[in-house]
């Protein structure tokens, strides 16, 4: 098989564009880069749509792609295993039946069905990835891409064998193939070889080959993207520390935000810390082990077992550094239940025994009060917290008083280890009291919790049904909660209306069904449901500490504020607004005043983001500024809601000046209130200069029309009159009010850009005026638009 996957891609773009199917031709350019980048959120948002549009359409070549390129994603950015496993099987049968076996993709999915084995046991299945990638490779040509990809994941599958050498030596062989076929090797190949080099010790080679790779994409003009400049700086970051170069390599490493956004970093960052911490140059602090401890958690709830152990192992080697008792111990625990689910524990089985032989060697600290006394006593002393987590563990281990004073130790205990990262072991020890203490209301919350930070929704549904008899309430509560952390906003609902039910004065049940409603678009419910809170609330000034949460709060009011506005009830917003403090300039009727400018963060039809300057017209509502393409759903003049809560803080007290100065507030686009009915179009051509530019806008928005200008100083046009030469140019966006019609637009720009020196070419506007479409293309031409 030759097909050019790229080429192929390129001509199935084309043909869905021409045919209508502009959302699926779209997500076939998108969603790679979205995969790749991790751009999580944006291939959750592209994916659905794009693979019913591939479905409805009979196009199995293009499902092929899509859900190759999911698959990506989910195993590379997310390290999913046993979670996407069905998929990636499934996907490899539906890859290789006739109708999508000539598909160039196909044999890219062989990649996915060896990577997810690599996920849930990579030593384990290595008889199993070599068969299907050899098979594969012995197939195609060594200048397709694919050939590079899946010549690293042969070597990835040796490397989980302990045969570090022929991992290189098999490399170094498919690079020659693929230089010998005219192909060049892909960074990605480069990462692979220097990974191979610095498992066999061979660090400054490591550092030579990145160079060189680097140098060599510049060279062709390639920039090194976002993902690439981490992995090699990660790269470098190990091969430095293992040098002994503790400084340079802590100039190069990733910082941990970046292992948080990427979980493809966070074993080797892992890594490479442990070789600083060992060198001295990194604090081996309950911060880091914190944070590993939760990328085990995740590694532990998405099937990604061998990962998992991999880095448990190293957890438990930076807590035995600590002295960190209770928490080696945990992850010993953890270590032994995810060895179950391995199909190959030769040595790795031995590390987890050694990790609780270390753990329980260390000593157990000294109680400095009575185990009855010991969790008001922290609470008073205050106290590390992985000191604590040793202490409580002790005291329960010896406590020998009443029942309900073990069950607050094993609930503080619990709620140390979660803040440790360890919310698995948090409801392990949660569910094991329960059994003594099946009413207690704090220890049935905390378990809660603890279960919802797990991720463990077999749980969290275990939980609720055990409650349903008894707590009911309670029961339908954890439901709601688990259904809200998932994004299943009308099963929140559901499950909050059910409580209220039952219970009318519930008011946290309040915020969180009005919340939901406003994630589904139920303005009204929303707004029903915050009214109804401030009626149920208590005072203020005869509340107890203990029962601030059913007071009134600041936010509640701007959320009933919000909802009411999306339902155009004014009397509502003014009445919540004067809650506030907020002065309107008018009494009564809609709000639609000019206040400050803001930002409205919006989303494109691809999934990305895209902030919007706008004017705020009222407390929740703004009026947006740019003209817009079709990739968003707004446009020039339309008014939107927003939702009240800043996406980003304003800058520190201590900013510069020209910061504070410049800042707007950021606020998420909740919904359109007030459609302008602008249409547009581009313009495109040579730039006049300042004062005529100026002057074509102050025109057009004279006459009810407005341009905004999305090229700046390095957008460059041909000139005509130099074949070598360019000129400044203009690409701008043109809005036409529903009260004009093109052909309008058409003769206003004639007129008001006809004496310009270099002419200006809108070319869908004149086709859509019934205008000569000839004197634009030939602009476009003549201006190389």
């Amino acid at each position: 098989m030759s097909t050019d996957i790229w080429a192929w891609v390129h001509d199935a773009h084309r043909q869905l564009a021409e045919a209508g199917h502009r959302r699926l031709a779209d997500a076939i350019y998108e969603l790679p880069g979205h995969a790749n980048e991790g751009r999580n959120d944006q291939v959750d948002a592209v994916y659905p749509e794009a693979l019913a549009a591939s479905r409805a359409l009979g196009l199995p070549w293009v499902e092929v792609y899509l859900r190759h390129w999911r698959m990506q994603n989910l195993l590379n950015k997310r390290h999913q295993g046993e979670q996407a496993l069905p998929e990636a099987v499934d996907l490899l049968e539906f890859a290789h039946r006739e109708e999508t076996a000539g598909c160039p993709q196909s044999v890219c999915v062989v990649q996915d069905f060896a990577i997810c084995h690599a996920r849930v046991d990579g030593p384990g299945y290595v008889p199993e990835r070599l068969a299907v990638l050899g098979e594969t490779l012995e197939r195609i040509e060594p200048g397709r891409a694919c050939f590079d990809c899946l010549s690293r994941e042969y070597s990835d599958a040796l490397e989980d064998d302990g045969r570090h050498t022929e991992a290189l030596a098999h490399l170094d062989t498919a690079a020659t193939r693929i230089q010998a076929a005219g192909e060049r090797l892909s960074l990605h190949f480069h990462h692979a070889r220097a990974g191979t080099l610095h498992r066999l010790g061979r660090h400054q080679e490591v550092l030579a080959l990145l160079d060189t790779a680097e140098q060599a994409e510049r060279s062709r003009g390639h920039e090194i993207d976002e993902s690439d400049r981490l992995w090699g700086g990660l790269l470098r970051a190990r091969a430095l520390a293992s040098l002994g170069r503790t400084e340079e390599a802590l100039a190069l490493l990733p910082d941990r935000e970046a292992a948080e956004r990427h979980a493809d970093l966070r074993d080797g960052w892992t890594h490479t810390v442990e070789l600083l911490v060992a060198a001295g140059a990194w604090e081996n602090d309950a911060e880091l082990g914190a944070a590993v401890a939760g990328w085990v958690g995740y590694l532990d709830g998405t099937g990604s077992h061998r990962p998992c152990v991999d880095l448990l192992l190293a957890a438990g080697r930076l807590a035995l550094a600590r002295g960190a008792r209770t928490v080696a111990l945990t992850l010993a625990t953890t270590g032994e239940r995810k060895l179950a689910q391995l199909r190959r524990t030769d040595g790795v089985a031995a590390e987890v025994a050694a990790l609780r032989a270390a753990a329980e060697a260390l000593p157990e600290p000294e109680l400095p009060v009575p185990p009855g006394e010991l969790a008001a006593h922290l609470a008073e002393v205050g106290v590390p917290y992985e000191t604590g987590a040793d202490l409580l563990s002790v005291a329960l281990d010896r406590y020998r008083g009443e029942q309900a004073g073990a069950t607050e130790l094993a609930v503080n205990l619990a709620a140390v280890l979660g803040g440790l990262g360890h919310a698995r072991a948090a409801a392990d020890l949660l569910w094991h009291w329960l059994d003594t203490a099946p009413a207690d209301e704090v220890l049935i919350g905390m378990l809660g919790s603890a279960l919802i930070d797990a991720g463990d929704g077999e749980g969290v549904r275990r939980l609720a049904d055990r409650l349903a008899d008894d707590s009911p309430e309670d029961g339908h509560w954890i439901r709601a909660r688990w259904a809200a952390a998932e994004g299943r906003w009308a099963e929140v609902l559901e499950q909050c209306e059910a409580i209220l039910a039952l219970d009318a004065g519930r008011i946290n049940t309040r915020r969180l069904a009005a919340g939901a409603a406003t994630e589904l678009g139920d303005h009204a419910t929303a707004q029903r449901l915050y009214q109804e809170l401030l009626e149920h609330a208590l005072p203020a000034e005869a509340a107890p500490e203990e029962e601030r949460h059913r007071t009134v709060q600041e936010p509640d009011l701007w959320h009933l504020i919000t909802a009411a506005t999306a339902n155009r009830d004014w009397a509502a917003v003014r009445s919540a607004g004067a809650l506030l403090g907020i002065e309107f300039d008018e009494p009564e009727g809609p709000v639609d005043e000019e206040w400050q400018l803001v930002t409205v963060r919006a989303t494109r039809t691809n999934g990305a983001t895209a902030d919007l300057p706008a004017v705020r017209t009222g407390p929740a509502t703004a009026r947006i500024l740019p003209v817009l393409g079709e990739d968003l759903t707004l446009n020039h003049g339309d008014v939107v809601v927003f939702a009240p809560a800043l996406l980003e803080p304003p800058p520190a007290e201590d900013a510069p000046e020209e910061e504070r100065r410049g800042w707007h507030p950021v606020f998420e686009l909740l919904t359109l209130l007030d459609p302008a009915g602008y249409t547009t179009y581009w313009i495109d051509g040579g730039w006049p200069g300042d004062e005529p530019w100026a002057a074509l806008r102050e025109s057009l928005q004279q006459a009810g029309f407005a341009v905004w200008a999305y090229s700046g100083e390095q957008y460059r046009i041909t000139d005509p009159a130099d074949e070598d030469g360019t000129l400044p140019g203009v690409y701008a966006a043109l809005g036409v009010p529903p009260t004009a019609s093109a052909a309008e637009a058409d003769a206003l720009l004639h007129r008001l850009t006809g004496d310009w020196p270099h002419p200006l070419a809108w070319l869908d506007l004149a086709k859509a005026a019934g205008a000569d479409a000839a004197r634009h293309e030939e602009i476009v031409e003549r201006y190389g638009l």
